[in-house]
């Protein structure tokens, strides 16, 4: 049995609901519609409500109110509805971790998936599959905390200088917090891509098989890092995976978004 088997032997694995079930299965179905999703959310009411609540808040800017899943689908869209549905259901399936500040931990989870979404989007990529992969990446971190809390205690002390959490998890754990979440997600039947882009994380560039969206989430997760994130943030970024990707350093420092734009779903 691998390490990582034995590792998810000790924790009591997060059990997500029919609904997000049912969604992920449209992940890897292009022939899924409109209709499919909406019929899906719709049979989880306080998911239902949640999503209105958030499409008529300030952070999408909607030019009038939103009162159904069929306006918000229609005015938000359809792939970003949905990533935002599975978000929603996901934050609610991972356990409370003492010593864990719970508030800096969603907002980074949610700078992450922000800062992987602009990212892909520059890139021509899907960007929503992209927030939801950049949303799943820190997840990882709970279940090594409910594994081995005084190990995460030692992950999370102070200096939190980018990428230094990662280092320390492969060194005290033996893996990284994506290298987890790709084992769960493999065993929730995430789509392939999105499986590989978490287990690529922390190195995109040593595996043979480069992943494009690994690539991104851990520039991503690098930005998350950075609390005070501006354009020169982008200096502190990894070049090999900047330049494998092929991104233009002026136009990112040109673009940078405001990390307050982003969509929070907590």
């Amino acid at each position: 049995m691998s390490s990582l088997d034995s590792f998810f032997a000790t924790v009591k694995l997060p059990s997500i609901s029919e609904v997000a079930h049912a969604l992920i299965k449209t992940l890897n179905d292009e022939s899924a519609g409109i209709a499919e999703v909406r019929n899906i959310i719709a049979k989880d009411p306080a998911l239902t409500a949640k999503l209105l609540r958030l499409a008529n808040s300030a952070q999408f800017g909607l030019p009038r109110g939103v009162g159904s899943l069929d306006e918000a689908i229609q005015m938000v869209g359809m792939s970003k509805v949905r990533s935002l549905s599975l978000g929603a259901c996901l934050s609610d399936k991972f356990p409370v971790i003492p010593g864990l500040n719970q508030t800096a931990f969603w907002h980074s989870s949610m700078a992450c998936a922000g800062y992987a979404q602009w990212l892909a989007g520059m890139l021509g990529m899907d960007a929503q599959q992209a927030w939801l992969t950049g949303m799943m990446l820190r997840l990882g971190e709970l279940l090594i905390g409910q594994a081995e809390p005084k190990t995460l205690l030692e992950i999370e002390k102070p200096p939190h200088l980018p990428g230094a959490r990662w280092e320390r998890e492969k060194r005290l754990i033996g893996f990284s917090e994506g290298q987890i979440m790709a084992e769960l997600a493999r065993r929730w039947c995430f789509p392939m891509q999105i499986v590989q882009a978490l287990e690529r994380s922390y190195d995109p560039l040593v595996e043979q098989a480069f992943s494009r969206l690994g690539a991104v989430v851990n520039l991503a997760g690098t930005l998350a890092d950075i609390l005070d994130a501006g354009p020169l943030a982008v200096d502190a970024l990894a070049k090999d995976v900047v330049s494998a990707l092929g991104l233009d350093v002026i136009v990112m420092k040109t673009k940078f978004p405001n990390r307050d734009s982003f969509v929070n779903v907590f």
